[in-house]
């Protein structure tokens, strides 16, 4: 088997392996937080996040100050298989930027997108696959509630896509513009008792002057099947910008097919200082239909299998006399 082969072979074989259903009866959101589940949403699932905010930024040392509202938006696609998913994110700012050096404050209208990326998810390994073989135990109930090591097996899905910057933006490094790589690796346990632990790691705008590497934890706890609540830190490092934040909030699920939320963003530096609230919803347009599987259980199936009776000849009345004998 030359190499192509192998290689035909062997991405065929993960394909199969991989190809397991990630479609849920409930919306499956990356809000309120700004990390991302391991998860697709599932095929033909079109899904809509966004979530306007208002932000206030001030900067001790410098002395200036940022306030002002933006979105941040998110469009996703369950494509082909199960474990694909491509998708649009983006975040549009419009502030006021003000220099309080002079005696006189001098301000500054500014409007962009923060980011616009495009890019596509891959679950690459699940533990919970084969979750229907965990039935719970009927006889204890400690047992059912016990810790379970392997729920210490992440979810793992890899992530690539591309950012679009424009030029002279106010909210990149100078001299970013056009087209740059962003990568990303997520993670994804779900513990008992409602818990889910999320982790990513970005590399972002790979090749330019300012690349930056990030960093967000998620925990995620619903003590209902309506109500969630979370906490994140996000850190972020390159030589434009670098913050650690912090984000508290909840979450509300009005109907299978939609989420409510809001969050409170901030970070304990002044270099700037940051405070954020925002509010968003998500929204999925469900054409999902489940593939029929052919276990040779259908009617047809059954009534083929039934002992067919033997045609026997039948006699002729015509052989008969007329006291019934032949």
């Amino acid at each position: 088997m030359n190499l192509i082969k192998r290689v035909l072979f062997f991405t065929a074989l993960l394909i199969t392996q991989l190809t397991f259903a990630q479609y849920t009866e409930v919306i499956n959101s990356n809000r309120p937080g700004v990390s991302r589940s391991a998860f697709s949403v599932g095929t033909n699932v079109a899904q809509l996040e966004v979530g306007p905010y208002i932000l206030n930024e001030k900067h001790t040392p410098l002395n200036y100050e940022v306030s002002g509202f933006g979105i941040d938006f998110s469009a996703r696609y369950g494509l082909l298989f199960e474990p694909l998913e491509i998708n649009i994110e983006g975040t549009y700012q419009n502030d006021t930027f003000t220099d309080n050096r002079s005696v006189i404050p001098s301000e500054d209208k500014r409007s962009n997108f923060k980011n616009f990326t495009i890019g596509a998810k891959y679950l690459v390994y699940d533990p919970y696959k084969n979750a229907e073989e965990d039935k719970p135990n009927l006889y204890s109930y400690r047992a059912n509630r016990s810790f379970k090591w392997k729920s210490l097996i992440p979810a793992v899905a890899v992530y690539a896509g591309a950012n679009f910057d424009a030029k002279n933006n106010p909210y990149t490094g100078p001299g970013i513009e056009g087209f740059s790589p962003k990568v990303m690796l997520a993670t994804q346990n779900n513990f008992s008792g409602g818990w889910v632990l999320v982790t990513n790691f970005v590399l972002d705008r790979i090749g330019t002057d300012f690349s930056d590497f990030q960093y967000i934890i998620t925990l995620t706890h619903s003590f209902s099947p309506q109500w969630v609540i979370f906490g994140e830190t996000q850190g972020i490092s390159s030589d434009f910008y670098a913050d650690n934040l912090f984000r508290f909030g909840g979450a509300y699920l009005w109907s299978k097919d939609f989420q409510l939320d809001t969050a409170l963003t901030f970070n304990t530096k002044d270099t700037p200082s940051v405070f954020s609230v925002n509010f968003g919803m998500s929204y999925r347009f469900d054409f999902h239909v489940d593939k029929e599987i052919d276990n040779g259980n259908s009617r047809n199936d059954a009534d083929n299998r039934k002992p067919r009776k033997k045609k026997g000849k039948k006699k002729r009345t015509d052989d008969f006399d007329d006291d019934g004998n032949l």
